[in-house]
């Protein structure tokens, strides 16, 4: 009989098999949800996991059951070497599924190079399609350029590309219906996604409840109950056509913490157990320690043991002081 792969659990009975992997804290952007005006504490580079590093505790998780990887930061196409890094992740036994999340700044020169290291799907952050809301949100008016990487990333084949929008309110929220059209016309996933109290840029964020404008949208488009790609939280529904596919992300209105199947590792080592916690795990010390393999799964398995039940962004908003470009996405 074929030896069963080996399955990572918490003390839930959750199977923890997705790595979101921030390779940087660095942005070009500073968006109002994600990095406070006149933030500079970030990591420095001597504390940087190196591609090596990283390598190996892709293939340490990969060996415990673990089989997709999302490349996220900050902005992770501002790492360098990020191409042959995702080169090396895909080549990892195990790994089937290998994703980028951007903020499309840098996407058009980087999408074929990505492509061919072996990247297969994208989630693009675009919260607007206005250009002077994008400055207002992001800071810079960089419209231009995230359209000119999703083109280049259509160009190139990567499917599905889903479309992230923070939905703000009083700021972007009655964009919706705009950026359902766009994704229609061009073929994306929509992604609408509610802010966390993550940081003090997350709490003084606009926070919009998602379940009205769900409710209004499955009406509109007569939308059914719909899966797409992909490891992460989104509950999604799609037209009866196939043409229009929309996610909902709601830790807020409605957590999904029973079926949480992820854990975060930031750039300098720390594996953090859950986004809304502060449980988290310093894999560094054993990198450069001289920790064998067999020490580093143990490691893992440990910290994955000290995952929480759930947040608690509603009963303690705020317990999470990092911001959200620490985590990772």
């Amino acid at each position: 009989m074929p030896m069963m792969s080996p399955v990572l659990r918490d003390r839930f009975g959750r199977a923890i098999e997705y790595l979101r992997l921030s390779i940087t804290d660095r942005c070009d952007l500073r968006c109002s949800y994600c990095l406070p005006k006149g933030f500079k504490d970030f990591e420095e580079p001597e504390n940087w996991l190196s591609l090596d590093e990283i390598e190996r505790l892709v293939r340490a998780f990969a060996g415990l059951g673990v089989s997709k990887v999302r490349l996220t930061g900050g902005e992770p196409l501002l790492r360098r070497g990020v191409v042959e890094l995702a080169r090396r992740i895909r080549s990892i036994s195990g790994i089937a599924d290998l994703s980028l999340s951007t903020n499309g700044t840098q996407l058009e020169k980087h999408a074929s190079a990505l492509k061919r290291a072996g990247i297969s799907r994208l989630n693009v952050s675009l919260d607007s399609l206005q250009s002077e809301r994008v400055r207002q949100i992001a800071g810079r008016d960089v419209l231009d350029r995230i359209l000119a990487g999703l083109r280049a990333a259509r160009g190139e084949g990567f499917s599905p590309i889903k479309i992230n929008m923070v939905v703000l309110g009083g700021i972007n929220d009655d964009e919706i219906d705009d950026m359902a059209a766009f994704c229609i016309e061009q073929g994306f996933v929509l992604r609408l996604i509610e802010t966390m109290p993550i940081g003090e840029a997350g709490r003084q964020a606009r926070y919009q409840d998602l379940r009205p404008i769900q409710e209004r949208l499955q009406a509109r488009f007569k939308l059914v109950e719909g899966i797409v790609p992909g490891g992460g939280p989104a509950r999604y529904l799609r037209s009866r056509d196939g043409r229009f596919s929309v996610g909902f992300i709601t830790p807020i209105s409605q957590h999904f913490c029973a079926t949480c199947n992820r854990v975060r590792l930031s750039v300098d080592g720390m594996l953090y157990l859950c986004l809304g916690q502060n449980d988290s795990v310093n894999l560094r010390p054993l990198l450069r320690g001289g920790a064998s393999d067999s020490e580093l799964e143990s490691a893992i398995r440990a910290a994955v043991n000290l995952k929480p039940e759930r947040h608690e962004f509603n009963e303690s908003p705020t317990r999470v002081v990092r911001v959200m470009a620490r985590t990772g996405g």
